[in-house]
């Protein structure tokens, strides 16, 4: 990499269910590897080389990504494909309440992270650079077919709310909307902001992504509206007026207005699809803790999620037909 003088240290990140991540330092810079991890993996999963792809055309359209620096895609290096990014200094919100956040802090975080999605959304593929980026038509069509492949691939026992789920949902799938870059895992905890503003740093974690309906994306987003609050990732039954957090009804005019997209009468389905990928996502990881390559500390609670995901998401589908 230009510019790169040694020596270099190296140290892995906590947290991150997927691609292995390690800061590099070295006396002048410090920067970010991600990884395929080892062993053997699902397919299509942890495609490194597609995240390098899709940062390096959203960093040179001035969207907030961290800049993409190099990728090596022969094993011999590492032992796997990796690449290498600049390191972007910020603060990453893991709990949706945002504790030690004023209310108008608070509220400008959640409008900034929307305003975000919306400009992703607003961006068409070939524009960028990316109209082979995915395949056009039927994307909720393959994403649940790609989900039920892959929670059947790690599956560790029956769970009778995902097999109602995995019958149901190819069967009622929504009408397609116009293909866009959708990140796939747009959530606040892949968001790196200002250490003192509400500025949008980087949106990272872009393993997901891919060109399809962007209602994808911010029903993903709305997620935080339909989980209790009991967990740290959900809002539901919170006093968002005394948080200061936008509720879903102002989020939704806000993205609609912005991204110029056109809601569904019910996001029932919906959020009965996200749960449910949630759900699969979660068994993924339940599945690497089998084969012993997890690559997170907090990997079993994320596998114990599976059951409460896929009931929710059941609750949902029935609401929309099922």
């Amino acid at each position: 990499m230009r510019g790169y003088v040694g020596p270099l240290s190296v140290r892995q990140f906590k947290g991150g269910q997927s691609n292995p991540t390690f800061e590099l330092t070295t006396p002048t810079k410090r920067y970010v590897l991600r990884r395929k991890p080892p062993g053997m993996l699902l397919f299509s999963a942890h495609a490194v080389d597609r995240e390098f792809e899709v940062i390096s055309a959203l960093h040179a359209q001035g969207f907030p990504v961290a800049q993409p620096l190099a990728l090596c895609s022969d094993d011999r290096v590492l032992g796997s494909m990796f690449y290498v990014m600049e390191r972007v200094d910020g603060r990453i919100f893991w709990d949706l309440k945002l504790p030690g956040l004023s209310p108008d802090e608070r509220r400008a975080v959640y409008l900034a992270q929307v305003d975000a999605l919306a400009a992703l959304h607003r961006m068409t593929p070939d524009t960028v650079g990316l109209l082979s980026y995915g395949r056009p038509g039927n994307y909720f069509g393959r994403q649940v077919a790609r989900w039920s492949k892959q929670y059947r691939a790690s599956e560790t026992r029956t769970r009778p709310a995902m097999d109602r789920l995995i019958a149901f949902l190819p069967s009622s799938l929504p009408t397609e909307g116009r293909a866009r870059i959708v990140h796939g895992d747009y959530r606040l905890d892949n968001i790196i902001f200002s250490p003192t503003t509400p500025d949008i740093l980087a949106v990272i974690d872009w393993e997901l992504s891919t060109l399809g309906d962007p209602l994808a994306d911010f029903s993903y987003l709305l997620l935080a509206w339909v989980l209790p609050a009991t967990q740290r990732n959900g809002l539901a039954g919170a006093d968002l007026e005394a948080l200061g957090i936008p509720s879903l009804d102002e989020v939704l005019d806000r993205y609609v207005g912005a991204a110029d997209v056109t809601v569904p009468p019910s996001f029932d389905w919906l959020h009965a699809y996200n749960l449910f990928r949630l759900a699969a996502i979660c068994q993924g990881i339940a599945g690497r803790i089998r084969e012993g390559t997890s690559v997170s500390t907090q990997a079993a609670a994320m596998a114990d999620q599976v059951e409460s995901l896929s009931d929710l998401a059941w609750t949902y589908a029935k609401r929309a037909g099922a």
